[in-house]
């Protein structure tokens, strides 16, 4: 598949060679599907190969009928309804790997990408998307309207996309803990204070800031080997240790989307009430 031809995100390297990868569902606030992750893949994988692109952003479409900035969304999450495989080819639905619902194949993807990638969190991100940035976006950036949200708990699912690793070696046990048990809004300061993001900014500005960001990052200004060779030393400890964690999320997940509380969960979302979960 080429990347003009995704349907879910927007591909669109500029004459720098910085690419601007888009989140681009507007309809389900930019939630993330088994298939967005089929063209996230297949994204990166065209970055990693393009020598002409040197640094990536990644960012959510602002919605132009939504006038608040707190409104708007990076991703709302992960998306699990049926219609996110309409339309797609017989080979396209064959590659998906429904097994594979901590996303391992993706997240280990960004993770070894050996070029660097930014973050422009641009609007709420809850669950996945979160954690997906963190394992894997060099820099994230956020609109000072921005929060992050892991919901697992009130969901009846547990950690994916590595952040059962990742989470306790940023933020310590307890803390994640916290996080992950009581599901509550972080808003981009506090985001800050947690070192989850590296800087809030205004968000008419959260662009141009990163853009900025990743000029310095690619040629004249930036060094590619040596940014390269960082990325794999850095992440040279820890690269067995990810891939065994999105073994046990796969297993932990793969139990709980069979459970009573997980169908009480989406049944309550789509009712729009809370859950009454009963430990099934």
């Amino acid at each position: 598949m080429n990347t003009s031809e995704f349907r879910e995100i927007i591909y669109d390297r500029d004459q720098a060679g910085i690419v601007t990868l888009t989140f681009n569902t507007p309809a389900r606030k930019h939630a993330l599907s088994m298939y967005t992750f089929y063209e996230i893949y297949l994204a990166i994988d065209a970055f990693e190969k393009d020598d002409t692109a040197f640094a990536m952003i990644m960012t959510g479409a602002n919605d132009p009928n939504i006038e608040a900035p707190s409104k708007q969304a990076f991703s709302s999450g992960g998306y699990f309804s049926p219609d996110a495989y309409e339309g797609l080819s017989p080979k396209i639905v064959a590659e998906l790997d429904q097994s594979d619902i901590a996303q391992k194949r993706t997240t280990m993807k960004i993770f070894m990408c050996d070029k660097p990638i930014l973050a422009a969190v641009n609007g709420l991100a809850i669950g996945g998307p979160v954690t997906f940035v963190l394992a894997g976006a060099d820099q994230i950036y956020m609109s000072e309207h921005a929060w992050f949200q892991l919901p697992f708990a009130k969901l009846g699912i547990s950690a994916e996309l590595a952040s059962s690793f990742l989470l306790p070696r940023l933020l310590g046990m307890q803390k994640t803990k916290e996080i992950m048990f009581f599901a509550e809004r972080i808003d981009a300061q506090t985001a800050r204070d947690l070192h989850l993001t590296n800087a809030v900014v205004p968000h008419d500005e959260l662009l141009p800031y990163t853009y900025k960001k990743a000029l310095e990052l690619v040629p004249p200004r930036g060094a590619p080997r040596s940014i390269s060779a960082m990325k794999r030393l850095l992440r040279a400890p820890m690269v067995d240790e990810i891939a065994n964690a999105l073994d046990r999320e796969n297993e932990a997940l793969g139990n709980l989307f069979k459970s009573a509380d997980f169908a009480e969960a989406m049944m309550a979302r789509k009712e729009r009430r809370a859950p009454r979960f009963t430990g099934k």
